[in-house]
């Protein structure tokens, strides 16, 4: 994400009268970091919204502030909507030394084919969708692939264990939380019960033939 870059000019409007900028396609930003003084800042809406999709918050980019000759490393740490999601209220920005690691949660991508999936009445249950991790800033991955292949009979799991991931990612998480796994849909299962009764039930006796008088 080295070419993705974002302007950014000093703020000093602040609190409830930001929802001027807002109306004027400018979002209030804030910059902060470890060691470093919090900088209140705004942005062009129409490339922030760009940028948020191109980086997430899990990717590093250069964040231009005027007055400024060099750009500054920095990840998107929060984006604050209004309830309906309609509307970006305000964003953070974190500004990353090199040399120091992150702890971070980044996205877990589900990718491939669970064999097991392809017999009728079963479903694939995600029970973690991102993964918190610890490494330097140019070691961060945007995003963990997840792959569904080793999943070929019912019951199978994926857990945090079971990833392949570089040595120079630390995974904080506990080794045996559930990531996927293959299971029987409740539409199957109340099946299997009802077919499971009915062999269960004993057969209703014939009635007796009477003798005739």
């Amino acid at each position: 994400m080295e070419g993705i870059a974002l302007k950014a000019t000093a703020r000093d409007i602040v609190g409830k009268k930001t929802r001027f900028l807002r109306r004027e396609g400018i979002t209030p930003t804030h910059l902060f970091g470890h060691n470093l003084k919090s900088l209140a800042l705004q942005c062009n809406t129409d490339e922030l919204k760009r940028v948020i999709v191109q980086v997430g918050t899990t990717a590093l980019f250069n964040l231009g502030i005027d007055g400024e000759k060099r750009p500054r490393k920095v990840l998107i740490r929060e984006i604050q909507n209004d309830p309906l999601g309609r509307q970006i209220l305000h964003v953070d920005f974190y500004q990353i030394k090199m040399t120091e690691k992150l702890k971070i949660e980044v996205p877990l991508v589900l990718s491939g084919e669970a064999p097991a999936m392809k017999v009728k009445g079963r479903s694939l249950q995600q029970s973690l969708t991102s993964l918190n991790v610890e490494c330097l800033p140019d070691k961060l991955p945007h995003e963990i692939e997840v792959d569904l292949s080793p999943l070929t009979e019912l019951g199978q799991a994926i857990h945090v264990k079971d990833l392949r991931l570089s040595t120079d990612i630390t995974v904080t998480n506990n080794p045996e939380q559930l990531i996927a796994k293959v299971s029987e849909t409740a539409a199957a299962r109340a099946e299997e019960e009802v077919t499971a009764a009915e062999e269960a039930a004993p057969l209703e006796a014939e009635p007796e033939e009477q003798p005739a008088e």
